[in-house]
């Protein structure tokens, strides 16, 4: 045959080379640059990795009035600094001297690990499992999410019931965002502008999530008799048509919001006032 896919001798190989798969001999047979998304999505995710590590571990310059990192918000341990009116909540007492930050990220991290285009984007970025379409995967045995540690993907509907306070918090962040340097109220600086920017697309990204579409509507077979869900549905639907996008830039966003903050707080530059 054209194409190769003669049946396989019995000591062909195993995974994809295996006596039931296509008997294609080369590894694909793609003419494109098949490399570069799954390249760029890897390039991307480290990127991000090694930012957020580095500023969870810092423990600093994650507060300038009136704003606060929301990669330490909220801060929960006695080591966080004061925020007047802000997040501070402490309900791990002394004993931890690590980074508050630790205490929350595992949270929203989790949500986004467990999330189902996330899986896609690490899966083919860093495993290769697959690479990209039509592209041979170099494992020899393939067991999906049928085994630890790949079966805790199937927390992704709790870590979304996590994800859903964190959200609220942010936006509690985003109202403190409107006070000045003195916390009075009725002011707008630019980083009030990336506050709100971050907060609209973190919502945007948790409720376009699948797990919040099945919660809404999955579960009827009459529409008709549940108008509310209906409508409820139809619009986490249009989100969920957007969420690779939701989830880049939600992403880029809440490290462009700490980032923000980590400048002000180090004294690189001062907040610009709008009003």
């Amino acid at each position: 045959m054209a194409t190769g896919t003669q049946p396989h001798s019995a000591h062909s190989g195993t995974g994809v080379h295996g006596a039931t798969r296509a008997a294609i001999s080369p590894r694909q047979l793609r003419t494109d640059r098949w490399w570069l998304a799954p390249a760029a999505t890897a390039a991307g995710l480290l990127a991000f990795i090694v930012y957020s590590t580095w500023r969870a571990f810092a423990n600093s310059d994650y507060h300038a009035a009136p704003y606060v990192s929301p990669f330490y918000s909220p801060c929960l341990a006695e080591n966080c600094e004061t925020m007047p009116g802000g997040p501070n909540w402490e309900i791990f007492g002394s004993w931890w001297t690590l980074s508050p930050a630790l205490l929350i990220l595992v949270f929203p991290l989790g949500f986004r690990l467990t999330c189902y285009y996330y899986r896609k984007a690490y899966y083919r970025g860093f495993w290769a499992s697959p690479p990209a379409c039509a592209v041979a995967e170099p494992h020899r045995k393939y067991t999906g999410e049928t085994r630890f540690p790949l079966i805790l993907q199937n927390a992704h509907r709790y870590f979304f019931y996590l994800a859903l306070p964190v959200a609220g918090i942010l936006t509690y962040d985003t109202v403190l965002a409107f006070r000045d340097e003195h916390y009075a109220w009725g002011h707008m600086g630019l980083g009030t502008l990336v506050f709100l920017v971050n907060i609209v697309l973190i919502w945007a990204y948790t409720l376009s999530c699948h797990s919040c579409r099945h919660i809404i509507g999955g579960r009827l077979k009459h529409f008709s008799r549940h108008p509310v869900r209906y409508r409820m549905w139809g619009l986490v639907s249009r989100l969920n048509e957007h969420h690779m996008l939701l989830a880049w830039t939600s992403l880029a966003s809440v490290a462009l919001a700490d980032f923000y903050v980590y400048l002000l707080a180090s004294g690189a530059f001062a907040d610009p006032r709008f009003f």
